[in-house]
C-alpha cells in the first residue's frame, strides 16, 4: 500500500462524494495534483490541477486517446483500492451503522489513523 490518508469527512445519510467535498471547501494545495474519478466531473473549475477520466458520450464511443487516457488515470488511480479493501475489514465501513451517531466520526478517525499506524506514518 502506498497511500495515507489525510483528510476524513462524513454527512448525515447518503450523499455523493463530490456534494459532500463541495460543501465541505476542502482547501488542497494550487500545485498538488488531484487523481479523482468520473463521479467529480466539474472538479477542474475548483482545483486546475485535476486528471479525471472522460464520460463515454449517450450513443457515441470514446475516441482511442480518450480511452488511452483513462486507462493511463485508472494505472495511477488503482493505487487507492488496496486503501478502501483495508478499511473495509471495520464492520464500521461495510454495513448500516448501528450505534450511537456522535461517535461514528470518532471511530471513523480511529480506524484511518489505525490505517496510517499500519502504514508507518
Amino acid at each position: 500500500m502506498s497511500g495515507k490518508i489525510i483528510c476524513v469527512n462524513e454527512s448525515k445519510g447518503a450523499v455523493h462524494d463530490f456534494k459532500l467535498f463541495q460543501q465541505n471547501k476542502v482547501h488542497l494545495l494550487k500545485n498538488l495534483l488531484l487523481i479523482a474519478d468520473k463521479g467529480y466531473q466539474g472538479i477542474e473549475q475548483m482545483h486546475a490541477f485535476t486528471l479525471i477520466p472522460f464520460k463515454k458520450p449517450r450513443k457515441r464511443n470514446l475516441s482511442p486517446k480518450q480511452r488511452k487516457w483513462n486507462r493511463m488515470i485508472s494505472k495511477v488511480r488503482i493505487f487507492i483500492e488496496p486503501v478502501n479493501r483495508w478499511m473495509k475489514r471495520f464492520k464500521i465501513f461495510k454495513y448500516r451503522y448501528r450505534n450511537k451517531q456522535r461517535k461514528h466520526f470518532l471511530r471513523f478517525s480511529l480506524i484511518c489513523g489505525l490505517f496510517n499506524y499500519d502504514l508507518g506514518f
